[in-house]
């Protein structure tokens, strides 16, 4: 008898060593044993089994064992609840604690301490609420050993104000009560309070632990505050607390999110031990910093460790794979989370799918979307978004819809994911029909979708809508404004612009970099301009890079070069985007040879050009039609292997063709592994430059056949190349096509049209199609016919043509100018001086823009509009008529009407002056001002001509 009671107090505690342990196949043998000797009815002993299965994971076999047992009482029921619990069963401990209440056994302390946990992970607040009646009403709140539990459960439905009188209802706290409602501030996002509460902690003698550090340290990540992060750190070695690893973990996290590496690598290293968890923090601090090379350097270190990788430190570096464009090397990382068993993680999952879409690899994140056996909403939601960003918008609707069929509900991230993918009129639609849904279901107040459908009516062509739902919204954040304001510049509409901008400083809304990005556009004049410089010094976000880069453009755009070099040395030089700027500034003011003296430097100071780099690189070649230094970039951007950038090919297809190195822009073109649109455009026009305009007719039809749809650009190119090699019936045959392929003709279509017929001498039909425009014709496009009519000596028409010139800008000279060329061809001498008076009269020439400017004696102006000195005198007249004179003297020798050559014409007019002026004769300025413009009349419409014909 005595060796039996002696088993039977033996065995529980063997059997609590064991679950202490964690070693369950020393605990099976236990109770095998147990069950060979006879003790397994012994109720203490069948609850110590239903611990030791629950504690170390095996809830299965613990639900066995509690079952059979014929009235098991609260212990086990707790056990198995607290199993589940810490398991991650959530439901199924929800379903035991029921169990529980209709068993008519009362829970106790323990048991809501189990449960109120499982209540706050699954959300189910209500339930967690009732529980915390129950426990005030039996009296278990006495201690304050169920306050932490009942302040995460307030927290994590967002109820601080809750969570916070339920921690000051409660008289002597302990550490844990001080520990949750930290913690519960922290993941709040709420560090202020967080750190006062810290404070407020210390203030009352309250001795921080572990779990105090690990619950503050987080909060100070937002601070962005190092000093007051180094001050924690000393408050942690105050305490005890430098050498447990979790505390360290997150010291080593949260100088990493400070941006002080090289403190976290500093703790990091002085660890000899180190758990999963700090190699973690290691690599995504790595990774947060954008240091992508250095966190695949401590994956290495922590392979050579023996340390097995999880799939946190997977998706880490899938991250960082991302960010290097290294598509090779994150398909070897998924192969390795394959060889180690851990692909088929759900979150692991996500990851590569974000990481095959950021590499252009769609193909692959839908094959593996189809091969999950798992998905969640995240799922769904990354791969809806990767289509839409790849322009698959069809792809992105039937995922929509599946989703909905799988029995998946849209959420809000779902519909913000794929409403920019209804960009064209075409998608209105589509996108009134999520408009629609987001309505019905709720979600139409949420300030980020409103966001997202202001710029989904406003892409789609809508601005009415657009702006109905912006003036609808009832809270409106920046990003509201910068939508509607994105979408009016978008369609060119300045005025509205600027309309929006003063009425959201009127709303005492705060502007942020993408404001002024969208109003630098609307500047009419350089104060403008400087005014929103102003304000972006003054607001603090000239550091953006995307700022500084459009108020460079902005400078170059009113010839202020010297304020773009500025900004530009003021800024950080290791910049790549900046560099970028003024080089594209420089290309802009046609200065190609101070854009390649910009590349040199940033390649002396050992950056790494990018694709735009290269593209204003080649920008500049195309300017200087160098052909040696055109040979020398293609090397230089084949040894870089940007030649796989399609963007740069076609660059590089279109360089050559304006070098006239025809035959290497078709290699190229062959080249190609994928080729789009643009690439045939690009190789279409380059036919057309050279003069090939039948083999460019061939390429069109070759285009068409490989099943690509010629666009807009592509019409524009085939026609510009029918133009230059004079194919009229072709040329009206594609012009024809573009209704077939359900594009309409722009202004630049019509001015290909009109130029291909005035070069052919089809004159009446030219201007037959100016007559049928849709719109208003542009200038150019009349000049250009007005040229063609001097070449074919249409008198009529070309007087029609002026006068429409004339009504469309009537400041502008130059029809004048033209039309008296036409007429002096004709031998109309009369008609031709009629122009020349009217040239001279006031409307035309008191702008100080107009070759024939009279303001207060004589303001002439040079060809290249540089304006002369005003003369009031003979003596200045004689001498500003000698340094015109010898102007002409170089100009080369083009036949006039009258067979007058330039050169003698100037140098008549000088001496006729000078004799005047000598001998006391002189006509007054009036009559000098004539002299002069009939000669600047026949130089600049000459010239003029030659720049329209050319």
């Amino acid at each position: 008898m005595k060796s039996r009671l002696s088993d039977d107090f033996t065995f529980p505690f063997v059997i609590k060593a064991c679950a202490a342990l964690g070693d369950v196949k020393i605990g099976k043998e236990v109770h095998g044993v147990v069950i060979r000797t006879g003790f397994e009815q012994n109720l203490v002993l069948q609850t110590s089994l239903v611990d030791f299965y629950a504690r170390t994971g095996c809830v299965e076999v613990a639900r066995q064992v509690i079952d059979r047992i014929p009235q098991p009482d609260l212990v086990p029921w707790n056990a198995l609840i607290a199993g589940y619990s810490s398991n991650g069963f959530d439901w199924e401990a929800l379903e035991v604690f029921r169990e529980i209440v209709f068993s008519n056994l009362k829970p106790n302390l323990s048991t809501l301490a189990s449960i109120v946990p499982v209540c706050t992970r699954l959300g189910c607040v209500n339930a967690g609420k009732s529980l915390h009646c129950f426990a005030v009403k039996s009296g278990f709140l006495s201690s304050d050993f169920l306050v932490p539990a009942l302040i995460s459960l307030y927290a994590g439905d967002g109820d601080l104000c809750g969570a916070r009188d339920l921690f000051d209802s409660v008289g002597d706290k302990s550490i844990a009560v001080w520990n949750a409602m930290i913690s519960a501030y922290t993941q709040r996002q709420e560090p202020v309070l967080a750190f006062e509460l810290f404070r407020l902690m210390l203030l009352v003698n309250i001795k921080p632990n572990l779990v105090t550090f690990v619950s503050i340290i987080p909060s100070l990540e937002s601070f962005t505050c190092l000093s007051l992060g180094e001050s924690l750190h000393a408050c942690v070695v105050k305490h005890g607390s430098e050498n447990q690893l979790p505390v360290l973990t997150a010291l080593v996290s949260m100088y990493a999110k400070l941006g002080a590496i090289d403190k976290s690598r500093y703790l990091f290293d002085q660890l000899p031990s180190k758990n999963l968890l700090l190699w973690n923090s290691m690599i995504s601090g790595y990774v947060y910093n954008g240091l992508w090379d250095l966190s695949l350097g401590v994956l290495r270190e922590m392979q050579v460790s023996r340390l097995n990788v999880d799939a946190v430190s997977i998706i880490s570096i899938l991250s960082a794979c991302s960010n290097l464009e290294g598509d090779l090397l994150g398909r070897s990382v998924h192969a390795f989370s394959i060889r180690k068993g851990i692909h088929s993680n759900l979150n692991l999952s996500n990851a590569l799918l974000a990481f095959y879409s950021d590499c252009h690899r769609l193909s692959y994140s839908i094959k593996l979307f189809h091969n999950m056996p798992l998905r969640n909403a995240v799922t769904w939601n990354t791969l809806i978004s990767a289509c839409v960003h790849h322009g698959e918008l069809e792809e992105a609707v039937a995922l929509y819809y599946q989703m909905q069929n799988e029995g998946f509900k849209l959420d809000l991230v779902t519909l913000t994911s794929i409403l920019p993918g209804c960009s064209d009129e075409e998608n209105l639609g589509q996108g009134m029909a999520f408009h629609g849904y987001a309505i019905k279901h709720g979600f139409a107040s949420d300030i980020s979708l409103l966001n997202s459908l202001i710029s989904m009516y406003c892409n789609c062509g809508d601005l009415h809508t657009g702006r109905l739902v912006f003036e609808t919204m009832p809270k409106r954040s920046v990003v509201s404004w910068n939508a509607l304001m994105t979408g009016f510049k978008n369609h060119n509409l300045q005025n509205e612009v600027i309309a929006v901008f003063s009425q959201m400083i009127k709303d005492d809304q705060r502007p942020n970099y993408v404001t002024l990005l969208n109003l630098l556009p609307a500047c009419y004049i350089q104060l403008q301009g400087k005014s929103i410089h102003a304000l972006a010094v003054r607001a603090g976000i000239l550091h953006e890079t995307p700022l500084l880069s459009s108020l460079m453009s902005m400078y170059s755009r009113f010839d202020n070069h010297a304020s773009c070099f500025l900004l530009f040395q003021r800024r950080k030089m290791e910049d790549i985007s900046l560099w970028n700027a003024i080089m594209s500034v420089q290309i802009q003011a046609k200065n190609s040879e101070n854009a390649l003296g910009f590349f040199n430097s940033l390649l002396q100071m050992g950056l790494e050009p990018d694709n735009v780099t290269l593209l204003n690189l080649v920008s500049a070649c195309a300017q200087l039609n160098s052909l040696t230094l055109t040979n020398s970039v293609m090397s230089y951007i084949i040894r870089k292997g940007f030649d796989k950038d399609l963007a740069i090919s076609n660059a590089l297809i279109d360089l050559h063709s304006r070098c006239g190195n025809i035959c290497i822009a078709r290699k190229l073109f062959d080249g190609l592994v994928k080729r789009d649109a643009l690439s045939w455009s690009v190789m279409i026009n380059g036919y057309g430059l050279n003069g090939n305009g039948e083999v460019a007719l061939d390429l069109f039809l070759l285009m068409k056949l490989s099943g690509i749809a010629p666009n807009g650009i592509t019409y524009l190119s085939v026609l510009s190349a029918c133009s230059h090699s004079g194919l009229v019936e072709q040329g009206r045959a594609v012009f024809k096509s573009m209704a077939e392929h359900g594009i309409t003709p722009q202004m630049k279509h019509y001015a290909c049209m009109v130029d291909l017929l005035g070069r052919t001498g089809n004159l009446t039909e030219a201007y037959d199609i100016v007559r049928g425009l849709p719109c208003k014709p542009s200038t150019s496009l009349l000049e250009s016919l007005l040229g063609a009519c001097r070449i074919h000596g249409n008198v009529e028409l070309g007087e029609e043509i002026a006068g429409l010139l004339s009504e469309l800008d009537p400041e502008n000279s130059r029809p004048h100018v033209m039309l008296h060329n036409i007429y002096a061809a004709a031998g109309r001498w009369t008609d031709a001086d009629r122009k020349e008076i009217e040239a001279s009269s006031s409307s035309v020439a008191s702008q100080p823009r107009s070759p024939f400017g009279i303001v207060n004696g004589i303001r002439g102006l040079s060809i290249d509009g540089k304006e002369e000195k005003e003369l009031t005198d003979h003596s200045q007249t004689s001498d500003v008529m000698d340094k015109e004179n010898a102007k002409n003297v170089n100009v080369e020798r083009i036949a006039l009407p009258r067979s007058i050559s330039v050169r003698s014409a100037a140098t008549n007019a000088a001496a006729r002056t000078r004799n005047a002026a000598r001998s006391g004769t002189a006509k007054p300025v009036g009559a000098l001002v004539v002299i002069l413009i009939k000669l600047r009349l026949c130089l600049i419409g000459i010239y003029m001509e030659f720049l329209l014909l050319e």
